[in-house]
């Protein structure tokens, strides 16, 4: 990894360890962000730590998931945001100011600097050049306690591209041409860093399309280099000064070089239900579409809606099609509205909903059973759109048009000639949905609001010698965080209720699991391959931990989800041998002995099945994590240190 990118950044954070891919590092935390779904949890973790102010240079906490207030509980948790915003001199960025990953690229994000943020989305920040990294709300919390963040040193695949996009093919098509070579596991632990001359015909926002959908890579993070282009858009939002150029070597080392000729690229789709299972456009064709959706944290950026209203002025969407469009940003949106683009989608037959993330984590706009729904988001697991039974598709924003315009799967290119867009040389500024971070004297008379929906966080406890107990449900491949704590507008608002939201966990694969938990006491989780991928979502740790799960026992895991069920106390274990998978069956009654004494010897776990059949488990963990295993998770481990 030698003159890269990502070795550049890391050498300049590196706090602990050795920068060598595999080994564990630590590196210092420049900023985090959080939104409402998750950052709920994260500040009432950092409460925890009894701390009076903040150690990061800067910290954003936004409101973008939880905006459909049909009870009182979203409308709480904004207020307990706010007031714990108020109180540690953290930015907070009201409902409607836009989508985390969109208003912090065109706000916040600083090329060279470090980001963590409570959101799988977060490397979107690497379009502006900067190392920024998904994690669970608990890394968060302990960034802002001054704690360096730990990861495995990544290794650094190089992206070549080389040449120009032809006219209606994308940035989503660079990206969509990524995964169907490395697959959703293929980035575990590796960093993909994107170079050549092909990146200087790519303007930031079409660099985050890039980055913010490599998380569906399951990789660490992805990163474009600092240049003009870079310049020019922060330029744009009155950051110049946060300019700096930033580049790899011309010999940097790279793991291994993947080079794309975009001139070769053509439209491209994920096919359902994952982000990998990808087809050309052409091999779609005729499949006939209901419901079209541009916006995301992926592609609603101001060329992604220029492009797309363009291409719409004086065309009127098919009548079978429900199309809607969600601006990522009010800055975005005000711009539209001030150059009368907007009025092309009205006039075309587009609903218009707010800046937030919507209908991309199940938040309004389900389609209709059985139908198709094209949209330019990230990702396509079945159920997530809030309608089991609905196919969806991952498109750019020009494949999207022309199927809402045509009802079905079509070239773009029948549209005729490709937009032209220019963006403005300065966007302007409207802070009137920002709180900025209070005088540290009006800070301290802020009194933190918590609504009756906030819950206490379960208390984790110290490892016990031996774990026993029933295995509760057996799971396949590439389970997603969304199949274990599902999301929605009925399930989000519980987020500060970890004793209600519970009730949910595994509810839609299956609805017998919560009830099965708490008659047994708790018992085991058994999984296959890449358990655990797609959002950060730490409930998913959080609540079967709360119910009483002793560990979870895979193939492989997802990396945000193993270090979020550490972070909690629950032990992620493993197979030695993968054949074993198929011995156990739901219902079988585990025992796990000398777990403390195998764990700090770094032996392989005997697993008793039935009290007959003996399975051995292994687990990597760091030093640093089998302290956290053993005192019952971060917050036991962190309190610890801060008492010594």
């Amino acid at each position: 990894m030698k003159g890269t990118l990502t070795e550049k950044i890391l050498k300049k954070h590196l706090v602990d360890g050795k920068l060598a891919p595999g080994v564990e590092i630590s590196i210092k935390i420049d900023q985090t962000l959080t939104q409402d779904a998750t950052g709920t949890m994260a500040y009432l973790e950092f409460l925890n730590f009894g701390l009076e102010k903040i150690a990061t240079k800067l910290s954003v906490s936004y409101v973008d998931h939880n905006t459909l207030q049909a009870g009182f509980e979203n409308a709480d948790d904004h207020l307990f945001l706010q007031s714990v915003a108020e109180k540690f001199g953290i930015y907070f960025s009201k409902p409607g100011n836009g989508i985390c990953h969109q208003v912090h690229s065109e706000r916040f994000a600083k090329p060279g600097d470090t980001l963590i943020g409570s959101d799988s989305h977060t490397p979107t920040a690497g379009g502006v050049g900067m190392l920024a990294i998904g994690v669970g709300g608990l890394e968060v919390a302990s960034a802002l306690a001054g704690y360096p963040y730990s990861l495995i040193c990544p290794e650094v695949i190089g992206i070549k591209l080389k040449g120009k996009l032809k006219p209606w093919v994308s940035a989503k098509d660079i990206i969509l041409t990524v995964l169907k070579k490395y697959t959703v596991k293929g980035g575990v632990n590796r960093v993909f860093e994107y170079f050549g001359d092909g990146v200087k015909a790519l303007s930031v926002p079409e660099r985050a399309t890039i980055t913010n959908m490599g998380a569906e890579l399951g990789a660490t993070t992805s990163i474009f280099p600092s240049d003009a282009v870079t310049q020019k858009f922060l330029k744009s939002f009155g950051r110049l000064k946060d300019y700096r150029a930033f580049s790899a070597d011309k010999k940097a080392q790279y793991k291994e070089i993947f080079e794309i000729d975009l001139a070769k690229l053509e439209p491209l789709a994920a096919v359902p239900h994952s982000p990998d299972a990808v087809k050309t456009v052409k091999e779609l064709k005729g499949i006939k579409v209901g419901q079209v959706i541009i916006g995301s944290c992926t592609n609603s950026s101001y060329k992604d809606l220029m492009t797309t209203a363009l291409a719409l002025k004086g065309k009127t969407v098919s009548k079978d099609v429900s199309f809607v469009v969600a601006p990522g940003s009010k800055t975005i949106l005000n711009a539209m509205i001030k150059n009368g683009a907007l009025s092309y989608f009205i006039e075309a037959g587009a609903r218009i909903v707010e800046s937030a993330c919507g209908p991309c984590i199940g938040m309004g706009q389900a389609p209709a059973s059985g139908s198709v729904s094209v949209r330019t988001f990230n990702r396509n697991f079945q159920g997530r759109s809030g309608t089991a039974n609905a196919s969806i598709y991952l498109t750019s924003v020009e494949t999207a048009v022309a199927c809402a315009v045509y009802g079905e799967f079509t070239d773009p290119a029948k549209l005729g000639k490709y937009p032209a867009v220019v963006s403005p040389l300065k966007f302007p500024s409207d802070d009137s949905l920002v709180i900025k971070p209070l005088p540290a004297a009006q800070a301290k008379k802020v009194k933190i609001v918590m609504g009756p929906n906030i819950k206490p966080l379960p208390e984790g406890k110290p490892l016990a010698d031996a774990l026993s107990g029933k295995v509760l449900i057996k799971t396949g491949d590439n389970i997603t965080t969304d199949d274990i704590m599902p999301a929605g507008a009925k399930i989000l608002p519980l987020r500060s209720n970890v004793p209600e939201i519970s009730k949910y966990v595994f509810n839609k694969i299956d609805a017998g699991f919560y009830n099965r938990a708490v008659k047994e006491n708790g018992g085991f989780i058994i999984g296959g391959d890449n358990y655990g991928q797609g959002s950060s979502r730490e409930h998913a740790a959080l609540a079967p931990m709360h119910l009483g799960v002793k560990a979870v026992i895979t193939k492989s895991f997802a990396r945000i989800h193993k270090a979020n069920l550490i972070n909690f106390g629950l032990l992620p274990l493993c197979f030695t041998n993968p054949k074993d998978y198929d011995k156990i069956n739901p219902g079988d009654r585990l025992e796990l002995l000398d777990v403390s004494g195998c764990l700090r010897a770094g032996k392989n776990i005997l697993m008793k099945v039935n009290g007959t059949l003996d399975i051995k488990l292994f687990t990597q963990l760091s030093e640093r994590e089998k302290d956290i295993i053993m005192e019952g998770g971060k917050i036991n481990y962190i309190r610890k240190n801060l008492k010594k």
